[in-house]
């Protein structure tokens, strides 16, 4: 079965007010839903992996040289990103199909923001790559 990976990022979708400006019931609702659907895919085999990352405020950057130097580390927030490029988390699927990842990315892209309206967050869905043998191995 193919492997993919869903990303989520930090973009609100339709909504302008960051989660940390949500009413407490809506934060609740929208981690509950992520709750159910991570029990759902992993009781069918689906689900290898979700991880959600911390805020953007606390990503680092870090550029290597290939030496001994010591690297460069840059600490966020980064003015010159949007928060809206960061991740806000992945999930890694065993799926039988494309088709089975994008309907799986649709029902996290409706995930629930204020008021219990979908954010229509986007997800970006992106097929792991095998090895060069061919025989499915991933990287």
């Amino acid at each position: 079965m193919p492997k993919f990976l869903l990303m989520v990022n930090h973009d609100c979708g339709v909504f302008d007010e960051p989660m940390d400006q949500w009413e407490p019931a809506d934060i609740a609702a929208h981690f509950d839903y992520y709750s159910a659907l991570g029990r759902e895919l992993a009781d069918s085999g689906e689900l290898s992996r979700f991880t959600a990352l911390a805020d953007p405020q606390l990503a680092k950057i870090v550029r290597a040289d290939g030496t001994d130097a010591p690297p460069l580390v840059t600490v966020g927030p980064f003015p010159e990103t949007e928060t809206t490029h960061f991740l806000a988390g992945f999930h890694v699927l065993d799926v039988a199909s494309e088709a089975r990842a994008l309907e799986i990315a649709a029902r996290i892209s409706a995930v629930p923001g204020p008021g219990g309206a979908p954010t229509q967050r986007p997800v970006e869905v992106r097929q792991v790559m095998t090895d060069h043998r061919g025989d499915n191995t991933p990287y």
